[in-house]
């Protein structure tokens, strides 16, 4: 329908891996597993609300900008079947390697606290362990081979999964 490498192509395919991966995982397994039902604070400090909304809605809306950074920039997707032409390191990821990641992290965590469920920290952490996994021993070797120099360039000053305080500038800062 649309031609490999067209911005609405790239848009369209982003759309659907958010709904497979990312709304899946961050809202609908949690949903399901625990429900979104109100359990009393944790830790009993009633703030804990606050804080858990604030991290959902911060963490989805960095993850669309990321999402969007992949189809509008990237001219493709966070989809391993259809990656992006170019190596997106702009807006968040001048900061961290996987913002993508520490977004969903973000969003069930805040969920946790939101609704008082300490079993979502536990699937936050067995997502963080097979989040890392899969980026090292997938996502990083294909990411190298792509994009060899200006990966490896990249990696050495932008952090895996623990921010930079500022943002990297790269020799374009842009995309490469």
């Amino acid at each position: 329908m649309f031609k490999k490498g067209t911005t609405a192509r790239a848009i369209l395919g982003s759309f659907a891996f958010f709904l497979v991966a990312p709304a899946v995982i961050a809202g609908f397994v949690p949903f399901v597993l625990f429900g979104w039902s109100m359990q009393p604070p944790l830790f009993g400090l009633p703030v804990g609300r606050v804080v858990g909304m604030a991290a959902v809605v911060v963490g989805l809306a960095c993850l669309l900008d990321c999402f969007s950074r992949f189809a509008l920039e990237g001219r493709g997707t966070p989809a391993p079947v259809e990656q992006t032409e170019v190596l997106v390191v702009s807006g968040l990821y001048r900061f961290v390697r996987n913002p993508m990641y520490v977004c969903v992290l973000s969003i069930i965590a805040g969920q946790a606290l939101l609704f008082g469920q300490t079993l979502l920290f536990a699937y936050a952490g067995l997502l963080l362990l097979a989040f890392h996994l899969f980026v090292q021993f997938y996502e990083e070797p294909q990411l190298r081979r792509r994009f060899e120099g200006s990966y490896k360039s990249y990696c050495q000053h932008v952090r895996r999964w623990w921010p930079r305080l500022t943002p990297w500038r790269g020799s374009d800062s842009q995309t490469f």
